[in-house]
This record gives C-alpha cells, structure tokens and sequence, in this order.
C-alpha cells in the first residue's frame, strides 16, 4: 500500500534501510529530534522525498497545553538559525488557505511574524528595536481563492525583493496517528503543496525560485485510507474504506492556532535572536 505523508521520518521508516539516507536521532532541551539525509538521487526515488536535509521534532501536541515549552520553541529556532543564511533579506510565506481550518496553518503562522523590510535602521535603532533582519511576510491563499499558483505568486515577489532565503510554512498530512499535531518537520529540500491530501501543486523550491527555501509544516490530518490500514486486522478490507476520505482531529482550531504561534516563534527567535519573544508579541 503506497502510504500518503509528508513525513521523511515515516517514509524512511516504511522503506527501511536505503543506501543514501542516513538518520541519527537525539535531545536537545528535552525535544526529541531525529536529522535525516538524503544525500543521492537512487535514494530520493526509493524514499519519494527529494534530496536534502530533513529534521523532525517530536514533542507533547500542541492541544494539550496552553503554552508551549520555550526550551522547544528554542531547538526549533536553534535548527532554523543554522540552516538560514547569515545576511540579506528572508521572505516567510503562509502557504494554505485560511477559510479551512486544518489547512489554515501557514495563514495564521504568517499573522504572527515580524515584517520588519519596511522599517529603516534609524527608525528601529530610535525604537530599541536594532539590529532588525530584513524580513517580508505573505501569505499568498490558494489557486481556488485566487487563480494565482502560490508558486508563480512567490516567484514573483522573490524576483522585486531577492531574498537570501525563503521560509514556507504549510499544514501537513501524517500516517501515524501519533504524530498528529506533536511533530514539526524542517526540511531545506522545498515543498510540494497539497501533496498530503493527494492535490499536488508545483514544486517551491531552490531550483524554482533561485535561492535558498527552508520549510516548515506540521501534521493537521491523517489520510482514512492509511489509517483504517493500521487499525483492521483483515488487511484486505482497508482498501475499500474512506476512500478520498482526510481525517482531522476534533480539537483542530486548538492544534492549528498553537502550532502556528510556535512556528512563528521560532521564526522570529531564529530571525530575531536579540529580541525575547514576549519583546515580539508586543509589536503585534
């Protein structure tokens, strides 16, 4: 059964051992991350995850507390700061469509991250505010809302602004259940939007957009199809049921708010060292 996730560390786990791919897992602030690299092409194909460096946090879900733990926010940010260019403008984009909540994700992470482009040195130096990362922020919805391929639409602005990175932000779909809304996966690979639920758009990545793409996603849905697989025991059954069928949990507009506020924190923290996020929340 081809199983539908956009988690390398699932994928790696169902094709088991594959020359090519390499994974070591290990603590960091008390989040448990596991760093996976595809480093051939062979590899790529036998895995179906382009070649690239993948990291996968794993840590209590998002809807089952008010807080998130800021020694995770910072592993995340500490991932991030590393794999992110030291210098030049980086444009962050909240990739999904808003008006749905399991897929609202990037949209919401978006809201909540400092655009700072517009604000000249003198001005954040009077303010407290320096030294300021140039950093933009769209969140350009969907091809149903606006005949525009997100693609094409951050294609575009990277051309005006020519950013040193690109951070894209979207919802993702999981095979497991346990990894539904408690794992975050960063990936300098690209991403493919609405390949998880089986609605592949283009590709955004380093090659589209000529520069460097770091993704960020979180599991909000789980195919019917995967999990009915794992949960009937007569295994030729599965196959008939929930066909074309997304299953979300029923606190979603819990988990999709929360992940997004971490996900902007550790955006902001790896953008915005100097800056505490508390300093952060207050400018919004």
């Amino acid at each position: 059964m081809n199983y539908r996730t956009d988690l390398t560390i699932e994928l790696t786990e169902a094709a088991g051992e594959v020359e090519g791919v390499n994974s070591e897992s290990y603590s960091a602030d008390g989040v448990n991350i596991t760093k996976t690299v595809i480093s051939d092409n062979s590899a790529a194909q036998k895995i179906g995850k382009p070649q690239g460096e993948y990291y996968t946090l794993e840590m209590l879900p998002f809807s089952d507390s008010a807080f998130e733990p800021e020694n995770c926010f910072e592993a995340a940010s500490d991932i991030l700061g590393e794999m992110l260019p030291k210098h030049g403008c980086v444009l962050a984009v909240g990739l999904g469509n808003v008006g749905i909540t399991p897929d609202a994700l990037g949209p919401k992470a978006a809201n909540r991250i400092l655009a700072t482009r517009h604000i000249s040195s003198e001005l954040a130096e009077k303010c407290g505010l320096a030294p300021l990362r140039k950093t933009a922020v769209i969140a350009p919805g969907v091809l149903g809302q606006t005949g525009i391929e997100a693609a094409e639409y951050i294609k575009c602005i990277c051309a005006e602004l020519r950013p040193s990175a690109v951070i894209v932000i979207d919802a993702m779909a999981a095979r497991s259940l346990s990894r539904l809304g408690r794992t975050l996966q960063i990936s300098d690979s690209g991403i493919s939007p609405g390949a998880g639920v089986g609605n592949n758009r283009p590709q955004i990545d380093s090659q589209f957009l000529g520069t460097r793409v770091i993704s960020l996603g979180v599991p909000t849905v789980v195919d019917m199809q995967t999990l009915a697989h794992d949960i009937c025991q007569d295994k030729s059954k599965s196959s008939n049921i929930g066909n074309n069928l997304i299953v979300t949990p029923r606190e979603i507009d819990l988990l999709t708010d929360r992940a997004a506020n971490f996900i902007a924190m550790a955006i902001n923290g790896a953008l915005q060292p100097h800056l505490h996020p508390s300093e952060i929340a207050k400018l919004f």
